[in-house]
């Protein structure tokens, strides 16, 4: 496994961290986590090396905290650096940060937290963590040993994220970051920008929600143009860690053959490991995939649950498939079976719950309208 130096301390973290939002599931249901598969990829990759595990409040409809805690029995704790998020969005006073904090610490059942994060911070949600004090709760936090280093995860624009770095003295972030998104939200810019105040950055989305690793034949023959062949997935989580200023590459793993795959692909991932013909195809498929994007979604699911039962994530990912990969007949059947269990997009009543939560800020709205036309028999 190959390591990067991590916070001011340098600790030595592991370049692909696990990241506990896409674990395998059962009867289709999100929170339903297959426990016994996900222990097992959890702590295969540990033996391996990984030694940076994420997860956060809301990942799995709340039970991914749970889940990790049984994973990292056995002695798995002490070989691993932990991290969650205080979910932002449900903070409303001061007492609500201790009571979120000592929720997690039961639920992963640890005494500590090694990396804490504000969860999904953007100017809204920044704005409010202030006034109610936020960085009292860190100190108190820090002082009793309940966590150990703090960070925030970021979606929001650039301007608002160099905000956030500025105010304190942050020992890490977290910022989306793949070759499709390079200039979206902190971006590439925002990156650097982190690095060089000596905030260290983790990466998530670098497969943009496993979306990079399925590309149409088009996309295919370009990369068949590279004289060591790749896998899409590699190629995507290859371009994060070329950059010096990446300290952990995060991924939603839901096999144990993709834990397998990610960590071959990272063993020899060192900065700037991409030649100059690699980085060129690179460019060339990022042009593609932003010329025939219809929404930028990663299906996190943060829009939901929908008052109205609309299947957002999957209406989303149905179209924009129709446009990137050609997937007209199959993305329309989908779509006719969502309208027959009533989960399509012309059940949106536009009350616009799922734009106030979307960390990615999709006029979510205005795409259903636009979806439900083209999938429409």
């Amino acid at each position: 496994m190959h390591y990067r130096n991590f916070t001011k301390d340098n600790l030595q973290v592991s370049a692909l961290g696990f990241g506990c939002m896409r674990f395998p599931i059962l009867d289709n249901d999100s929170g339903k986590i297959n426990e016994e598969k996900a222990v097992e990829m959890i702590r295969y990759a540990i033996d391996r090396g990984v030694n940076y595990i994420d997860t956060a409040y809301p990942y799995h409809k709340g039970n991914s905290e749970y889940v990790v805690g049984k994973a990292l029995k056995d002695g798995y704790r002490e070989k691993t650096y932990l991290a969650t998020k205080l979910p932002s969005w449900l903070i409303n006073n001061y007492e609500d940060f201790n009571k979120y904090l000592d929720e997690q610490l039961e639920k992963l059942d640890t005494k500590y937290i090694d990396f804490y994060l504000l969860h999904t911070l953007n100017k809204a949600y920044w704005d409010k963590l202030k006034e109610l004090d936020v960085f009292r709760f860190v100190d108190e936090a820090k002082n009793s040993g309940k966590i150990k280093y703090i960070g925030f995860s970021f979606h929001d624009e650039l301007d608002v994220f160099k905000e956030i770095v500025d105010y304190y003295d942050w020992d890490f972030c977290q910022i989306q970051l793949n070759y499709v998104d390079r200039n979206y939200q902190a971006g590439e810019e925002g990156l650097k920008y982190a690095y060089n105040k000596g905030i260290s950055v983790v990466i998530m989305e670098p497969i943009k929600g496993g979306k990079l690793s399925n590309p149409s034949d088009e996309i295919k023959s370009i990369w068949d143009l590279n004289d060591k062949k790749k896998t899409p997935a590699e190629w995507a989580l290859r371009w994060v860690l070329n950059h010096k200023e990446v300290s952990i590459l995060l991924s939603g793993m839901t096999t144990l053959e993709q834990v397998k795959e990610n960590i071959e692909t990272v063993y020899d991932a060192i900065p700037e490991h991409l030649n100059e013909k690699e980085i060129e195809l690179i460019s060339r498929v990022t042009n593609i995939y932003q010329e025939k994007t219809k929404v930028g979604c990663t299906s996190c699911e943060y829009c939901l649950p929908c008052p109205e039962h609309v299947a957002i994530p999957n209406v989303f990912q149905i179209y924009n498939e129709l446009y990137v990969f050609g997937t007209e007949e199959t993305s329309k059947n989908t779509y006719a079976s969502y309208i027959n269990r009533g989960i399509d997009a012309s059940n949106c009543i536009e009350c616009g719950k799922c734009e106030d939560m979307c960390p990615q800020h999709i006029e979510i709205r205005r795409h259903l309208k636009d979806a439900h036309k083209v999938l429409s028999r």
